[in-house]
């Protein structure tokens, strides 16, 4: 894991405001409550669908059972974008959904979502396991997705709005 570094923010709005930071971009991530999590079907259709996530390491994660639809769009076309909004600034991240299997990564993981959501959960096999399911997430096991970011976009929805682009290193 490597955390999310941009390489370039600019400002994309008309007046000459000065770009959001990303440190404020990714604490917006981290404060989210449901984020949007868009996916590409095998014939190409989009797929849209709310999912719970948590900012752990400077790094957003996600997670879903391995026969969903998002699961299963993933694991062709790994590419995704991923957006929450809220307290006065959206943000939109791009990138590529990853699977998580180190242990010790998945057991932050795992406490990030009982603290976020009270979500308790059980890391085995490279994945969590638990007996309450998930709301979003389809059945067990579920497995966990950092998203990396190739670029990422904000909104302030205060009275003078600011856009934001950041664009990060390839990897």
């Amino acid at each position: 894991m490597t955390v999310a570094k941009p390489v370039d923010a600019r400002t994309i709005s008309e007046d000459d405001a000065a770009p959001t930071s990303w440190k404020q971009g990714g604490e917006r991530l981290a404060g989210g409550s449901t984020y949007w999590l868009a996916t590409v079907r095998p014939d190409g259709r989009p797929h849209l669908v709310p999912v719970l996530a948590v900012w752990v390491d400077g790094v957003l994660h996600f997670s879903a059972g391995g026969q969903t639809r998002k699961a299963r769009n993933i694991a062709e076309r790994p590419q995704v974008s991923i957006a929450t909004e809220g307290d006065g600034m959206d943000v939109v991240v791009e990138g590529e959904a990853v699977l998580v299997r180190d242990t010790g990564r998945l057991e932050g993981v795992a406490r990030a979502y009982a603290d976020k959501y009270g979500w308790e959960v059980k890391v085995q096999d490279g994945a969590f396991q638990s007996a309450g399911g998930a709301p979003t997430a389809g059945d067990p096991p579920y497995d966990v997705y950092e998203v990396i970011p190739a670029k990422a976009f904000s909104l302030s929805t205060s009275q003078s709005p600011t856009s934001t682009r950041w664009v990060f290193d390839k990897r």
